[in-house]
């Protein structure tokens, strides 16, 4: 490939299902294209959840390292647990508790001395400060990934980097979109940043740095390709979990509308359905500004609804959305395989048609024969190395054997 050409990644979020999501779409693309590497790209660019993933990449961990922390509990290395996405944001509801006393005083005066101007629905409306600005904080994450990047290899600093990483978030005060590990914010720890990026309000608190609250950089944009293109990249793979859902014509579990699943369903379709027109009116404007540039864009289909429905606060279901995201990127591999073989070609990558194929392939069994290999080649090594060792234990007794006979002999002279 011409060492001029440049190939970027884009992940967008999507809470921990979307993270599930992305990781079994890279280990189907690992497997299935001929000619790149994950850990070896030019520019990552993450947003939310797609910035834990990409900080990892970045970092030289595996697409298959992070399937096994995701989904199998028998590998320990990035092990994700519950609490590391779900942990309560105890400090946050006792900041607003300490808050009660004062705004209730606050609100009964302002009512009974302005009893002609204010409603008591009126007068009690300040108390809704006291609602919680998150569920969760995940500041367990940003910890979690400290010590992650702390192993041998592997660096929580942005300046230290061999790959370009660039961490996107919003400023809550101005609405500004910042990309960490730009200057001049490329002095925040990389844990940090995803932290920020990662802060989905309702579900977790906004992050302070430095003086200033970041929350959720798909507050402005989805999967943020712009950042890889202004980057100089000619071709970027986006990973997108976020698409609406559509179930006109599809009946889920005995209920025809979303509006029959209550006030969540509701609201996510209608987050989603704002987030991906963004998205693709953004693409619209790639394809004018960079006429050059090749994309490729991996998303769940509207008409599928497993993700859509996937509850994200269950840990027990992150295994099936990382082989729902693994099977529907080997599907649409194929499906597309003339139209992407074409694009891909012009920068040396080759879409393996054979792997495609083979229709017995699963993530977690692809996993669990690595891991069997890895020991079968350990356990292979250690045997060479022992029928070594027992080789030069034998030649050394040979030798010191020769060397008693010698001594024998002057001593007999």
């Amino acid at each position: 490939m011409d060492p001029n050409i440049k190939i970027g990644l884009a992940c967008a979020g999507g809470a921990i299902e979307g993270a599930a999501y992305e990781v079994g779409v890279l280990n189907a693309l690992e497997e299935s294209l001929d000619g790149i590497h994950f850990n070896d790209l030019d520019i990552y660019v993450g947003v939310s959840a797609g910035a834990f993933i990409t900080a990892c990449l970045a970092n030289d961990i595996t697409p298959s390292t992070l399937a096994k922390g995701f989904i199998s509990k028998s590998h320990k290395v990035m092990q994700v647990t519950p609490e590391t996405f779900f942990k309560p944001a105890i400090y946050e509801y006792w900041d607003r508790i300490e808050r009660l006393p004062k705004l209730v005083s606050e609100a009964i005066w302002n009512y009974v001395t302005h009893p002609l101007d204010l409603t008591l629905e009126g007068a009690l409306y300040p108390l809704t400060s006291l609602l919680p600005v998150g569920i969760f904080s995940n500041d367990h994450l940003r910890r979690y990934l400290e010590q992650n990047f702390r192993l041998e290899g592997r660096t929580d600093n942005f300046r230290e980097l061999k790959k370009k990483l660039r961490i996107i978030a919003t400023d809550l005060e101005s609405s500004d979109v910042v990309h960490f590990g730009e200057p001049p914010f490329d002095d925040i720890p990389i844990s940090k940043a995803v932290q920020a990026s990662t802060a989905l309000p309702v579900l977790y608190t906004p992050v302070n740095i430095k003086g200033s609250y970041y929350i959720d950089g798909v507050a402005r944009r989805t999967v943020h390709a712009s950042v890889a293109l202004e980057e100089g990249s000619h071709l970027v793979f986006c990973i997108n979990p976020i698409v609406p859902v559509d179930t006109k014509h599809k009946k889920e579990n005995g209920s025809q509308h979303i509006l029959d699943r209550g006030l969540t369903a509701v609201l996510s379709q209608t987050f989603r359905t704002m987030i991906h027109s963004r998205m693709l009116t953004g693409f619209k404007n790639y394809e004018y500004r960079y006429p050059d540039a090749d994309f490729v864009v991996i998303e769940p289909s509207i008409t599928d609804t497993r993700l859509f429905f996937t509850n994200i606060f269950s840990f027990q279901n992150r295994k099936e959305v990382c082989e729902y995201g693994y099977q529907s990127t080997r599907q649409q591999l194929l499906k597309h395989y003339n139209e992407l073989s074409g694009i891909l070609a012009k920068y040396d990558i080759h879409i393996n048609r054979d792997v495609l194929l083979d229709s017995r392939r699963t993530l977690y069994g692809q996993i669990e024969d690595n891991h069997q290999d890895s020991i079968k080649s350990a356990l292979k090594r250690t045997d060479e190395v022992l029928s070594h060792l027992d080789e030069l234990l034998k030649d050394l007794e040979a030798t010191s054997n020769n060397g008693h006979k010698r001594e024998k002999v002057l001593d007999s002279d």
